[in-house]
């Protein structure tokens, strides 16, 4: 039977947290929230499974006290969580919401009472729905508002904040979300795609200068990373693998750590490119405090004649997947960090600030034994134990998720809870990987 006894080689400072975000948990029809971008998307029919949004989702707002509970119960020090800038700002900008300012603080008292660490999140897919018609992350000025709305964060909150990253996931913001349509906005474009993955970056930077200005040191950015691989030896595919990897990791490693844009993908969106894109690159790559990678899964990368712009599409290999059907890799985590160790900076703390699973949960006899859940989650603390045997700054890891939540396009179909959500009532009800947790974190 799997476990997670592993957690005791673990020295003593190392963190263990948990992780959510606003739109999957808060429930935005509450507190006088605004609508989001997910919002627009989630009512177009056909975006996301059965309809379905964040209206109510897991009901945060109103049970938070009850999930902070749940994080503190299971030994863990850490929560990472994200603001949502609609609940904020209803308009995206001007007017504050007294009530999402209200809910905010409540929240972090009450981690500060159960004595858990606070890593924040400033932008983790929440755009205010306003800005769709302004061309949204397309649009530069929309880095200017994010600007704003994290200066508001920062007066209101930074001095009960342990960390703050600025945004989520910039590749998911930008390809998966403008070229793939996968994610709201849901665009399909060459042009949207190539811009927003320049100015979600340019929004990182804007973010940066003003978390600096309030004075604190505690800041960076999450970087979702995959493993890629080429799916035969032709020397195409190996070609078409290291273009993969600079769209995934690479064009936002190297733009932060080195204020460059890698060369293969630079040569195939220079024509969409904004323009003098080059001078925002200096404020791109400014000094972090540290940097939170997200990794789920690997890619095999395979020619793609129909896919006319990449010439190339990720398919799956021999591998278990999970219910998402992404395959288990546990490896790919440790040589994404690693290379980035090596490559970029050699003291920069990391964090693995997102690692779990979807597994198709059910209740039985009141109980939900996930144990590919937690044999997924020994898998990946081992390749951990090995990086920090080789003294890479390896600071923490967070499991994702506590909750199941809306996951995305998803809907409610899957769930990466340790905690077991029944969408019909509200029932909050641990599973055996939370139980593993309290075990061996207490």
């Amino acid at each position: 039977m799997p476990d997670l006894k592993i957690i005791k080689d673990f020295p003593d400072n190392f963190t263990f947290g948990v992780a959510t975000s606003s739109y999957q948990i808060e429930g935005n029809s509450f507190g006088n929230s605004g609508l989001s971008h997910w919002d627009h998307f989630s009512n177009i029919k056909g975006n996301v499974y059965n309809n379905e949004t964040g209206k109510i989702a897991c009901a945060h707002f109103l049970n938070y006290k009850e999930d902070i509970k749940l994080i503190a119960e299971a030994g863990f020090s850490a929560y990472r969580f994200s603001f949502s800038w609609p609940r904020i700002l209803p308009d995206g900008k001007g007017s504050i919401n007294k009530e999402g300012i209200s809910f905010y603080d409540k929240l972090i008292d009450e981690l500060l009472e159960n004595n858990l660490e606070t890593f924040s999140t400033l932008y983790h897919w929440d755009l205010p729905e306003i800005f769709i018609s302004k061309g949204g992350w397309k649009n530069r000025d929309t880095t200017k508002w994010f600007a704003d709305f994290t200066d508001i964060i920062m007066r209101k909150f930074s001095d009960r904040l342990n960390s703050i990253a600025t945004i989520n996931e910039p590749w998911c913001v930008s390809w998966l979300s403008h070229y793939l349509g996968e994610h709201a906005p849901g665009e399909r474009s060459i042009e949207s795609g190539v811009k927003t993955m320049h100015m979600i970056l340019v929004a990182h930077a804007e973010a940066m200068q003003v978390i600096r200005s309030h004075n604190y040191n505690n800041a960076g950015i999450v970087l979702n990373k995959q493993f890629v691989q080429p799916f035969d030896d032709i020397p195409e595919t190996l070609k078409f693998t290291n273009l993969a990897d600079e769209i995934h990791n690479l064009w936002f490693d190297e733009a932060i750590f080195n204020g460059v844009y890698p060369s293969q993908t630079l040569d195939l969106f220079s024509q969409y490119m904004p323009n003098n894109y080059e001078k925002d690159l200096v404020k791109i790559s400014q000094p972090l405090d540290w940097v939170g990678i997200n990794y789920y899964t690997r890619s095999l990368i395979k020619i793609d004649s129909t896919e006319t712009f990449l010439g190339y599409k990720s398919v799956n290999g021999d591998l278990d997947v999970t219910d998402m059907g992404w395959e288990v890799f546990p490896k790919g985590l440790k040589f994404i960090i690693e290379r980035f160790h090596n490559k970029y900076s050699k003291k920069i703390p990391i964090y693995v600030t997102e690692n779990g699973m979807a597994s198709n949960d059910v209740i039985q006899d009141g109980k939900i034994k996930d144990f590919k859940r937690i044999k997924f989650y020994s898998d990946h603390l081992i390749e951990c134990l090995k990086l920090l045997e080789k003294d890479i700054p390896l600071k923490g890891y967070f499991a994702w998720s506590l909750l199941d939540n809306f996951e995305w396009a998803y809907g409610y179909s899957k769930r990466f809870g340790i905690v077991y959500v029944d969408f019909n009532n509200l029932k909050r009800i641990p599973k055996l990987s939370w139980k593993e947790f309290r075990k061996h974190l207490k």
